[in-house]
């Protein structure tokens, strides 16, 4: 199984500092949906991993979350994508739970549902957190530049780092290398 690990806000769709706290507040980055539709077609499962500690904090409750989930999979499904699955930590940064980017727990959890070891799979994201959670186990960082991107360059990145400008760039990537 081809396998790739994406985070939301800065990679599927515009983030914002001040939070995605509703349906409206959801919009897709330019071509990324399209990015995740090819890399389906070419026989990739998506699977998205996502701090929202906006739950903690109160921004937002998980019934809020799971209606903009619906929202992204139904424009998703729009454009012939799909994902895997959606898996999400709804603490805040002091919550000292193990699901919090860059705590692998997310990561792991994957690798117990699919029954699928991430080492050497593509995961990718927009902060530190989303490439520390990577190497955390064994899988393959990559940076896009949207998003947190362009800050996150300026920070010593972990060894082997990809990046990209955005998904789209990263769906080029992968396809050409299951292609050659």
């Amino acid at each position: 199984m081809l396998l790739v690990v994406l985070d939301r806000d800065g990679v599927i769709n515009e983030d914002s500092d001040h939070y995605i706290r509703s349906v409206a507040d959801w919009r897709p980055i330019p071509g990324s949906l399209e990015a995740i539709a090819r890399l389906n077609r070419a026989g990739f499962e998506v699977v998205v991993f996502t701090n929202q500690s906006g739950i903690a904090r109160g921004y937002f409750d998980e019934a809020t979350l799971h209606a903009i989930h619906r929202h992204m999979e139904a424009q998703l499904a729009a454009v012939g994508g799909r994902l895997r699955g959606i898996y999400y930590c709804p603490h805040g940064p002091d919550d000292g739970c193990d699901c919090r980017k860059p705590r692998p727990g997310l990561l792991h959890r994957i690798e117990r549902d699919l029954g699928r070891d991430l080492h050497g799979v593509p995961v990718v994201g927009d902060s530190l957190r989303d490439l520390e959670a990577a190497v955390a186990v064994g899988a393959k960082p990559l940076l896009v530049k949207t998003g947190k991107g362009l800050r996150t360059l300026r920070q010593p990145l972990p060894p082997e780092t990809e990046v990209h400008a955005d998904l789209a760039a990263v769906a080029d990537r992968l396809l050409a290398a299951v292609s050659s």
